[in-house]
């Protein structure tokens, strides 16, 4: 039995069309920053009049709004010069549009023109994956901030170890070192973030205070190296001191850590990361040799 293909030649070669027109023809790049040009925007969606389409940009301006994001960071005002039938130029106004500000376009166009229909399923799709990449770079940061933070505490367990002969100092210098930063007590801060009994602090932590602890841990190593401190009561100081002083920057810049919430835990977002880097190598696997 034959069955009509989902999508007709004429159909395939249309969008194939339109996705190169998005692509290629009007997208452009500045600095590493993609945009479209909303006269080129314009003939795309099929409008044939600027001020027709200046009414679904003025639209999609307050739908950025209403969706907590700046419209003006999203459509920028421009201008540009354009050649006459005479051979002089005009300065005529233009906008500078983000991935974003075309999709709130296509959202709020005319959905009976199919320009319009296509370039609401595009930009959508486009929007989401720019999203998932985002969150998969942020997740990776706060994996690598969690993997360094490890190695920085390890390194200072064995200096303080070599420089005390205390096995145990460890645990309680990060936990002063956890009150100075929180201004709450590691137990205290583990009930808040309801972090599973017998998991590090750590594992649930925000990039910021992944960060954080890591600076003040590598201030504490170098100090207590640079000064040979050889008792805990020394190194404790030592670690309280950075710790303070990292509290007090963040606090200077907004950020309280201990009103922060929690994160996922560290430890399912590694198997995720893991498993997707699986799924592309067995897929890059799978893509033909070139030839």
């Amino acid at each position: 039995m034959n069955h009509r293909p989902l999508i007709s030649d004429l159909e395939k070669d249309r969008i194939e069309s339109l996705m190169s027109e998005f692509e290629l023809h009007a997208q452009c790049h500045e600095d590493g920053v993609e945009y479209w040009l909303a006269r080129d925007l314009q003939h795309l969606l099929g409008y044939g009049e600027w001020r027709s389409f200046c009414g679904v940009m003025s639209k999609a301006r307050t739908a950025c709004e209403i969706s907590g994001k700046a419209a003006k960071d999203h459509f920028v005002e421009v201008t540009k010069m354009v050649k006459l039938g005479s051979g002089s130029e005009r300065q005529i106004d233009d906008l500078m549009l983000t991935r974003l500000a075309c999709y709130l376009i296509a959202q709020n166009g005319d959905s009976s023109k199919p320009q319009i229909a296509f370039a609401q399923s595009y930009f959508a799709a486009q929007t989401r994956r720019a999203e998932l990449i985002e969150k998969r770079l942020l997740e990776s940061e706060r994996l690598t901030a969690r993997q360094k933070l490890s190695s920085t505490e390890k390194e200072l367990s064995q200096i303080i170890f070599e420089q005390t002969g205390d096995e145990k100092g460890f645990a309680l210098i990060r936990s002063k070192g956890d009150q100075a930063l929180f201004g709450k007590n590691t137990k205290a801060m583990k009930s808040q973030w309801k972090v599973p009994e017998g998991r590090p602090l750590a594992d649930f932590a925000p990039t910021i205070i992944l960060k954080a602890k890591d600076f003040a841990a590598e201030i504490t190593i170098f100090n207590s190296k640079a000064n040979d401190l050889k008792t805990e009561p020394e190194i404790s100081s030592e670690h309280v001191t950075n710790n303070s002083a990292v509290r007090e920057t963040l606090l200077q810049r907004g950020i309280r850590p201990e009103a922060l919430p929690a994160e996922e835990d560290i430890r399912k977002v590694e198997r995720r990361i893991a498993s997707e880097d699986k799924s592309i190598v067995k897929t890059a696997e799978s893509l033909p040799a070139e030839q």
